[in-house]
Formats: structure tokens, C-alpha cells, sequence
């Protein structure tokens, strides 16, 4: 029996051998989880399940209660409450970048509120109850995968859509479940995770990668207090819409809940509009600085918010510097942190800055644009080639205005060229003043 006991004993987490687990000032904890002593993984495959059951019942709950609501309507009548369980599986699967095909209707647009729900949930699982290690991680990408490619298969989506299913619920999960396992009190520093990678980078791609990131938080700050003043000079037209509907008041909660899905989508389509390109919502519309171009829409309220004709102007068509502005203070990140050795480094810097700020930017764009239903609704959104070409374009503007002349190796090397300009000028000067006296010398 003592043998027994200690080989269990030694084969046990280190935290299930002690009386209790020790908090940071040495005190024990005597009320420990009850998975202290399964394996690690267990946790990562919870957290994962927990956090795709709470975002799909937000979708999936508001569905059946609009069924439920409307099942006395005669209109409705053979329709089962499962069909609402499958519109809310495939808004779901939507927010995961898996197309919902209705009939020969093909809807791809992501609708980021939901996708911003998916990460929330996988973050705060993971926080709450995972482990920071590799195997509860990656055992928390996997369970919640299969979960992904379950409502997939539950829903018809075969083919091209279950790679998909794949692919968003790696990202979603990776993302979600990642920020979440770090910020565990174990973890691990995320700087001291990714040293081995970042320390083989040279320092002006790491210092302009961050400088992009900061150019696009900062984009996106911007873009969201566009799309609010947009929300607050529609507020007449978007109630004008609510009370046309005639709906509920279930009815009123599924609405505000699917406006709230596409609310950050409309956030994105600001940064377009930021970059002056503009975007669609239907084939032969534009919505720029410089002009708007509106046409029939669906009885949306959201869009109510878009911006009208009389508000493009010769004010408006200035917007894009708003880009240029932002490359500035990209401009001055990168100059306060970058520490060059060589004076092309700050010009590397801020190319590396605006080349990720156009990348993920192109990237926001394509996830919030596609089709939303037939016809014109075919084609809703920005270019997203286009606006990451020019948001990169002005970013890199602004940002080698501020950052080149204030570099002190650069100013050094400029004054090298000048001075070599200028000696090499005296020196043509002096041997063209000799030719010149030696064909007097000649005559």
C-alpha cells in the first residue's frame, strides 16, 4: 500500500500532491479546482467547449424566441422550432467566415459583431478556466474546431465550406484562446514567449511592425467615431425605418441583435471612406468623401447611417489627410523607439509600418464586404486591394515626413551628400576655370 501511494503519489500534478495550492504571499489554498488532477488538456477541450456554447446561444436563443413568438402565424405553420436553431447555427458559422447558401442565394459576408463575439468568449474561457500550457492549448484549437465543423455538417455545408469552418475556427479559436491563456497568472510574458522569433527579426521590421499595428488602432478609433456621427445624422431615417417594420417587441430584440452584428462592419467601411475610395451597399452605389451615389436599399435600419448626398463636398473631399495625420504619429512612435545604427533604417521602419498597416487593413475589408443577398445585394463593401494600397500609400506619407528629418543619422548622411555635392562642384568648377586658361595660354 505505501508503495502504491508513493508511485501514484509521484505520477500526480505537482498541485494535487500538497495539502493545498500556495497563493503568491506563501498562505495555502485549500479549495482547489476539481480538475487538479486530470490531465492538462482536459482544461484547454473545456474552455474551448465553453466558449462556442455561450456564443452560439446568444445567436441561437434570440432565433427560437422569435420562433416562438411567431408560431401562432398561420403563415408559419409545418415550420419546426429547429429551423430557427439552424438560422442561428449558420449566422454562427458566418461569423467564422463560412458562406450560408439559401437556395441559389450565396450570403458571404462576415458579420464581425459576431466574430468579435466568438473571440470575446474563447478570451474569457480561457482566462477563467484554462491552463498556459502547449497541450491545453492546443487541445482547446482542436475541440473547438470539430465544434466548427459539427454546426457545419449540422446546417448541409459541405465542401470548399467545411474548409472553411476549418480555417475560421482555427483563427477564432487561436486568437481568442491564445489571449486568454496568456493572461493567466502562470503564463508565460508574451514578449518571453516569442523572443526565439522576434530576436531573429531585424529591429526596424520589429519596430515598424508595432508601428503599424498602432497605425491601425488608431484607424480604426477614427473610423469608429465617423460611423457614430454618421449613426447619430441618420437617427431620423433609422427611426423612420423601425417604425415601417411594424415589428414586436421579440421582434425589436432579434433586430437589435442582428444590427449589432454588422455595427463594426460599418466601422470598416468607414476606414474606406477615410481612404477616399469609399464603398458599396448594392451594385452602382458609392458612398466617398467626394461623391454619393445612393440607390434603392432594403429596409435596414443600419443603414440609415449611411452618409447622404448633401454631406460630400468640397470639405469632405480634404478627408483622406486624416490617413496622412495618422502616418505622422506613426512617424513619431517609430522615431521614439527605433534605435538605427544605419541611416536607412528609419526609412525601413516606416515602410515596414505602412506595408502591415495596408495588409491588415486589406484584410478588415475583405472579411466586411461580399453579398448579402440576390441581385444588386450582390455586391456590398470596398475594394480591398485598392483601400489597403492607399491607406499604406498615406501612412508611409506621414509617417517619412516626421520620422526621416528628425533621424540624426539621416540629417548626417544628407549633410555628407551635400558637402560631397558641393566639393565635387568646386572641384569641376576649378578644372573647367584651368581648361578655360589653358586655351587662353593656347591663343
Amino acid at each position: 500500500m505505501t508503495v502504491t501511494r508513493s508511485v501514484l503519489d509521484r505520477t500526480r500534478p505537482r498541485s494535487s500532491r500538497t495539502r493545498g495550492r500556495r497563493r503568491p504571499d506563501g498562505t495555502e489554498q485549500f479549495f482547489t479546482s476539481a480538475l487538479d488532477g486530470a490531465p492538462r488538456w482536459v482544461a484547454g477541450v473545456l474552455a474551448a467547449l465553453q466558449a462556442a456554447l455561450l456564443s452560439f446561444l446568444v445567436l441561437v436563443l434570440p432565433a427560437v424566441a422569435a420562433y416562438v413568438a411567431t408560431s401562432a402565424d398561420p403563415s408559419n405553420d409545418g415550420v419546426g422550432w429547429y429551423r430557427s436553431v439552424g438560422v442561428g447555427t449558420s449566422i454562427w458559422l458566418l461569423g467564422h467566415g463560412v458562406p450560408v447558401v439559401v437556395g441559389s442565394v450565396s450570403i458571404t459576408i462576415v458579420p464581425l459583431g459576431v466574430t468579435l463575439l466568438a473571440l470575446f468568449t474563447c478570451y474569457a474561457s480561457a482566462r477563467r478556466s484554462g491552463l498556459a500550457t502547449w497541450p491545453g492549448f492546443g487541445a482547446g484549437v482542436a475541440a473547438y474546431v470539430l465544434v466548427a465543423v459539427g454546426a457545419a455538417l449540422l446546417v448541409h455545408v459541405h465542401g470548399l465550406g467545411l474548409v472553411r469552418a476549418v480555417v475560421g475556427g482555427v483563427v477564432v479559436s487561436g486568437l481568442g484562446l491564445g489571449s486568454g491563456l496568456l493572461a493567466r497568472p502562470e503564463a508565460p510574458a508574451w514578449r518571453e514567449l516569442t523572443r526565439p522569433l522576434w530576436t531573429r527579426v531585424p529591429h526596424p521590421v520589429r519596430t515598424g511592425s508595432t508601428g503599424g499595428l498602432f497605425a491601425l488602432a488608431l484607424l480604426v478609433v477614427v473610423a469608429a467615431a465617423v460611423a457614430t456621427l454618421w449613426v447619430v445624422a441618420g437617427r431620423a431615417t433609422i427611426s423612420d425605418v423601425v417604425r415601417g417594420l411594424g415589428i414586436d417587441g421579440i421582434g425589436g430584440i432579434v433586430l437589435a441583435f442582428a444590427e449589432l452584428a454588422f455595427v463594426p462592419n460599418l466601422v470598416v467601411w468607414a476606414t474606406a471612406w477615410l481612404t477616399g475610395d469609399g464603398f458599396s451597399v448594392g451594385s452602382g452605389t458609392l458612398f466617398a468623401p467626394d461623391a454619393v451615389v445612393g440607390g434603392p436599399l432594403p429596409a435596414v435600419p443600419l443603414l440609415g447611417a449611411l452618409p447622404t448626398p448633401d454631406v460630400a463636398g468640397p470639405a469632405t473631399s480634404i478627408v483622406p489627410i486624416v490617413l496622412v495625420g495618422i502616418g505622422a504619429l506613426t512617424g513619431l512612435y517609430v522615431h521614439n523607439r527605433l534605435r538605427a545604427t544605419r541611416w536607412w533604417h528609419v526609412l525601413a521602419a516606416s515602410g515596414t509600418a505602412a506595408l502591415v498597416l495596408g495588409a491588415l487593413l486589406s484584410i478588415l475589408v475583405a472579411l466586411a464586404s461580399g453579398s448579402v443577398g440576390p441581385g444588386r445585394l450582390e455586391h456590398v463593401g470596398a475594394n480591398a486591394l485598392l483601400v489597403g494600397l492607399l491607406g499604406s500609400a498615406m501612412v508611409l506619407l506621414g509617417a517619412v515626413v516626421v520620422a526621416v528629418p528628425g533621424d540624426p543619422l539621416v540629417r548626417h548622411q544628407v549633410r555628407r551628400l551635400v558637402a560631397r555635392a558641393s566639393r565635387s562642384g568646386t572641384h569641376d568648377a576649378q578644372e573647367h576655370a584651368r581648361e578655360h586658361e589653358d586655351e587662353h595660354a593656347l591663343d
